[in-house]
C-alpha cells in the first residue's frame, strides 16, 4: 500500500489533526467569548459539532503520534475504513453546522441589520468562529480524501 501525504502515521497527517484541533478549539472559544450565542440554536449546534470534530481529530492525532514514536504502519483496511467513515460522519456534521450558522449570521448581518442597529449582538466575533469553522470542515475534508483514496488502493 503505497503512503500517501496526509495519511495516518504520517509528520503530515499528525499535522493535518493537529491543525484541525487547533482550528475547530479556536471556533469554539471564539464562539462561546461572544455574549448570548446560546439564544441561536445554530450556534449551539456549531459549538456541539465542532466540539465532537476536536475530539476525533485529537484521537486520531494521538494514534498519530503512537505510530511515529512505535514506528508503526497504520495503513490496515480496517483501521482506515473505520476513519475514513468517522472522518465523513464529522465532517458533513461540521459543514452542516457552519452552513447553518453562516446563513443565520448572513440574515442577521446584511438582511435584517441586525447588527447594525443592536451594538449588543457581537457578529463579528460569531462571524470569526464560523470561518474558523469552515477551516476546521476542510481540513476534514482533505483528510477523508486521503484516507478515501488509501481505502480505495487496499
Amino acid at each position: 500500500m503505497r503512503r500517501l501525504l496526509g495519511g495516518p502515521g504520517t509528520i503530515s497527517g499528525l499535522l493535518m489533526r493537529l491543525g484541525q484541533c487547533a482550528f475547530g478549539a479556536a471556533s469554539i472559544g471564539v464562539m462561546v467569548c461572544a455574549t448570548g450565542f446560546s439564544i441561536f440554536t445554530a450556534f449551539c449546534y456549531l459549538v456541539a459539532s465542532i466540539g465532537l470534530q476536536v475530539l476525533w481529530s485529537f484521537g486520531l492525532a494521538c494514534l498519530d503520534i503512537y505510530a511515529l514514536r512505535r514506528n508503526r504502519d497504520l495503513q490496515n483496511p480496517i483501521l482506515v475504513s473505520m476513519v475514513v467513515v468517522g472522518d465523513w460522519v464529522t465532517a458533513t456534521l461540521s459543514l452542516a453546522a457552519a452552513c447553518s450558522s453562516a446563513g443565520i449570521i448572513v440574515l442577521y448581518a446584511k438582511d435584517l441589520d441586525v447588527c447594525m442597529t443592536h451594538k449588543n449582538i457581537p457578529c463579528s466575533r460569531y462571524q470569526m468562529s464560523i470561518a474558523l469553522a469552515f477551516v476546521t470542515w476542510a481540513l476534514t475534508v482533505m483528510s477523508s480524501h486521503v484516507m478515501f483514496w488509501i481505502l480505495a488502493s487496499v
